[in-house]
Parts: C-alpha cells; sequence; structure tokens
C-alpha cells in the first residue's frame, strides 16, 4: 500500500472522530490528544488496523495489562484478516525485541540508554520486521520509550492526554513530540462522548490544566457523595446495584487491593446475578489477571489500573484514604478526574470515617450528598 491516507474501515465513528482519523498519514510519527470520552482508545486500534494493511507489523501499546485486555477485544472486532495487529503491553514489547536481559532501573522500567544504542546499531536497515507503533494513555510512558521508540519502528502514533497522568514515570505532550522529532505531527480530537453533562461538570472542577473540554450533549442525574457506615455497608450498597441494574458493566475503583479482596470476599458470598471481577497486577494469570470488562456485572479495580476504562456505574469507593492528602496536589486532582470521568451514567464517590474529606467538601451544586 502506498503511503496514503488509510479508508475509514468501519463507519461507527463520530465526525470528529473520522476527520482525525483521515488526518494521520501511513507514515511519519504523531502525537494525538484529547479529553476523557472522546474516543482515544477506539481511535488507537483503528489507527493500528490502518498501519497492519501496509504489510508491517503493527503493535498496540499500552503501560497497563488491564488496558491491554480492553484494547485486544477491540482489535478482535476490527482486525481485517490477513492484516493482523496486536495488542501488547510496553514491558512486553521490550522484553520480545531486545531480550530479557534488557536491564531494568529502580522506577520498574528500563535502562533506556542502553536499549537506544542498541537500537541505533541497526537504525536504517530497512528491516520489513520493523513494527508501527501505536500507543495508548501515552502520557504514562516516559520520555525514554519514545527516544527508544523513533529508532525501532517504522512509525509512531501516540494518543495522550497530559491532564491524566498518574504515574511517576509520566510525559507531557511537548516531551513526547520532543523525543520523536521535530516533524512529528500534532493533531487534537475534541468531544466527550462518556460521560453525561453533569458527570463531566464535575470533573472539570478536578482538571489541572489544558484546555477546558467541550461540555457533553447528553444529561442524567447529580454524581452522589454517599457515606458508608463500614465495608459492610458499602458492600451492600454494591449489590443493590448490581441488582436494580443488571446489564450495568459496575466498576469498583480502590486504592487499596486489601479493601479490594474484601469487598470481593463479600460480593461472592452475596450470591450476585454475575460473578464479580477482581484486577490484580500481583496476578500472572487465572481470574484476577484476564478479565472480561464486556459483560454485565461488577468490577473491582485499583486506582492504578483505571485507566482508559470505562463502565456505566462507577463506585470510587475509598475516598477517606486521601483525607490527609492537600485537596489541591495535582497528583489527587488527577486521580479523580481520570477516575470520575470513567463513569458513562452513574457516580457515587463514598467515604468512610466521621468527617467528609476535604478533597470532597465544597462540591455543592455538582453532586448530591446521602
Amino acid at each position: 500500500m502506498t503511503a496514503v491516507n488509510a479508508p475509514v474501515l468501519h463507519p461507527d465513528l463520530t465526525p470528529a472522530q473520522r476527520d482525525c482519523l483521515d488526518s494521520l498519514p501511513l507514515t511519519g510519527h504523531h502525537v494525538v490528544s484529547g479529553p476523557p470520552g472522546s474516543g482515544k482508545s477506539l481511535l488507537a486500534a483503528h489507527r493500528a488496523v490502518h498501519l497492519a494493511l501496509t504489510g508491517r507489523p503493527t503493535l498496540l501499546l499500552s503501560r497497563s495489562n488491564l488496558l491491554r485486555q480492553l484494547l485486544h477485544g477491540t482489535l478482535q472486532g476490527l482486525t481485517i484478516p490477513g492484516a493482523p495487529a496486536v495488542a501488547s503491553t510496553v514491558h512486553s514489547w521490550v522484553l520480545r525485541s531486545f531480550g530479557r536481559d534488557a536491564q531494568t532501573t529502580e522506577d520498574g522500567w528500563f535502562d533506556w540508554t542502553d536499549l537506544i544504542h542498541r537500537a541505533a546499531a541497526t537504525f536504517g536497515n530497512g528491516d520489513p520486521a520493523t513494527p508501527h507503533l501505536v500507543v495508548d494513555e501515552g502520557q504514562d510512558l516516559p520520555p525514554g520509550f519514545y527516544s527508544l521508540a523513533r529508532l525501532a519502528a517504522t512509525s509512531v502514533t501516540v494518543f495522550a492526554d497530559e491532564c491524566q497522568r498518574l504515574t511517576e514515570t509520566n510525559s507531557t505532550l511537548t516531551e513526547i513530540t520532543a523525543a520523536l522529532g521535530r516533524s512529528t505531527g500534532r493533531v487534537e480530537i475534541a468531544g466527550n462522548h462518556r460521560n453525561t453533562r453533569e458527570i463531566a461538570s464535575l470533573a472539570e472542577h478536578f482538571r489541572t490544566g489544558g484546555p477546558r473540554p467541550e461540555t457533553p450533549v447528553r444529561s442524567g442525574n447529580l454524581p452522589v457523595i454517599r457515606h458508608y457506615s463500614g465495608i459492610g455497608d458499602l458492600a451492600d450498597d454494591i449489590v443493590t446495584t448490581a441488582a436494580r441494574q443488571p446489564q450495568h458493566r459496575i466498576g469498583v475503583i480502590v486504592g487499596s487491593l486489601r479493601t479490594a479482596a474484601d469487598l470481593m470476599r463479600r460480593l461472592e458470598r452475596a450470591g450476585l446475578a454475575q460473578e464479580p471481577q477482581l484486577y490484580s497486577s500481583a496476578a500472572s494469570a487465572g481470574r484476577y489477571r484476564d478479565l472480561d470488562l464486556a459483560r454485565p456485572g461488577v468490577v473491582l479495580v485499583h486506582r492504578a489500573s483505571a485507566k482508559g476504562l470505562d463502565f456505566d456505574t462507577v463506585v470510587i469507593a475509598d475516598t477517606e484514604t486521601d483525607a490527609h492528602t492537600d485537596p489541591t496536589a495535582a497528583a489527587l486532582r488527577m486521580a479523580y478526574y481520570v477516575m470520575i470521568t470513567r463513569a458513562r451514567e452513574r457516580l457515587v464517590l463514598g467515604w468512610q470515617g466521621s468527617r467528609l474529606p476535604r478533597h470532597l467538601e465544597g462540591l455543592h451544586g455538582w453532586v448530591r450528598a446521602t
């Protein structure tokens, strides 16, 4: 295939999303930015399928294994026979490309300088196995990764939102563009097709920077701040929600895997119509590693793994764990911006204790308390 814009293979995109996809040539490096709900993950999957049609290996990369599972499911519905695109974590790609002996560093990543030198030794050799790389949630990867990707890939397309940087090893859009080179193209995608107007308005209170996103057209109920007397009360509320909304995907986002495990035991005993699911990054395989994110029911996930996901109902279960954090801290505000924008229809911010957490004070008009 010649290096022209790829055709739109699937019509289930908004006009803005189609325009974004059509504006990306099949050559060169590109950074696509947009707010939560603009469809970046869906566009990343479409972009990977388009690039796979060139005949080169194409990888859709993410930092999170849980997001990789979601992207894999999306690709399964998009991939053209004979031109497969594969979803992978960045860690897996590095280990496959450079060997299991790739040196790691204290931050959990790799010695990027060493890998860059190794990639530079073969740069420009025209190997047909050199892949296209598409990166989703690219703000959560360090600049060193992009310096490596520039040498190790035929093209790199990054989908990112720097207002959602939850990790300590992250990159701004400027850093990503600088690492990929001055010829890197920049595209912005607007719109919010996930949240209701009420949920998006609450999220706006926590946003840390960047242009103000468009307000969604769709309206719904106000988010709820709910006090729980204990974890049993929390579990009972989740069970009630699941019974009332049997077709909903309910995401319970926690700050502690210990809390998640306790809730899981209680939910399993409750006899829900759909078996609850729990994701643990510590699990190497099995039921706590491989989830079905498309089916209805309750999914328990740590806030560090929530990026890129969405649910009909979201319960942020333990906001009291942030009670002693400076409510103006950028890291806290980004975390809540991400968690809140996972919700499509309904949002509950739960807390336990004797006093409302400081970062939930002053939200009158955006929420109702129960």
